[in-house]
């Protein structure tokens, strides 16, 4: 794990860790019979997750991740009081404060290393380091509080990045409430970028939304290719 998470910056076309380092931690995600990192795999791709504070970042990078991931969750205490805002999301105890991480293989060569990035405004100073080597990133977007995803999608377009926005569905009433034709509008998304619904904690839907941004990914560079 420490080989694999040292490496923050990324360097695009490379693999992370070899098939004779640790890839899995004993826990709860090996007792799912999760597969360690193949010895065929070539190229690590490194993407970031970020949207505002308490959107599901750490859920959705828990739920698809194959080794027990790496998170700097701590217990919320009165001295956030004020500083972060808990309205629609009163229920939570805890926050992240560095980073996420976790792996999944997307098929036999092709692995992801994907960081969470911390959502509140006192560690936007962070991001930029967690964008240094990154192909892509997902935008994580709550409904409930879509001002928050203003942030993340200006800094990205600073730095250039493609990216994905996944509405994360909370609930069934969600959908019926706000579409993705409507959501896409209040953001000012461009057609280019793939806006599509998840649900954080389903595993299944999470890799979704990974398989997207990497096809979205390849698509650039195949326009990129045919243009030079």
């Amino acid at each position: 794990m420490d080989s694999a998470t040292s490496d923050t910056s990324g360097t695009p076309g490379t693999r992370g860790p070899t098939a004779s380092e640790p890839t899995t931690v004993p826990g709860p995600t090996a007792s799912l019979g999760r597969k360690p990192l193949t010895d065929t795999a070539e190229t690590g791709l490194k993407i970031v997750v970020v949207g505002g504070f308490g959107v599901g970042k750490t859920t959705l990078v828990r739920s698809v991740s194959e080794i027990r991931p790496l998170n700097t969750e701590e217990v919320m205490t009165q001295a956030g009081l004020g500083v972060d805002d808990t309205g629609s999301v009163t229920a939570k105890t805890t926050t992240t404060v560095a980073f996420d991480f976790g792996r999944i293989s997307l098929n036999d060569r092709v692995v992801l290393y994907l960081f969470g990035a911390p959502g509140q405004e006192r560690f936007w100073f962070l991001w930029d380091r967690l964008f240094a080597g990154t192909l892509g990133a997902v935008v994580l977007v709550d409904t409930r509080r879509m001002d928050d995803s203003w942030y993340a999608i200006d800094r990205l377009e600073h730095h250039r990045t493609p990216f994905v926005v996944a509405v994360n569905r909370f609930d069934d009433d969600d959908a019926a409430r706000h579409s993705l034709d409507e959501i896409r509008l209040a953001l000012a998304l461009p057609g280019h970028v793939p806006l599509i619904d998840c649900d954080a904690r389903v595993r299944t839907s999470g890799k979704n939304v990974l398989v997207t941004l990497v096809d979205h990914l390849y698509q650039l560079a195949l326009a990129q290719e045919s243009a030079s």
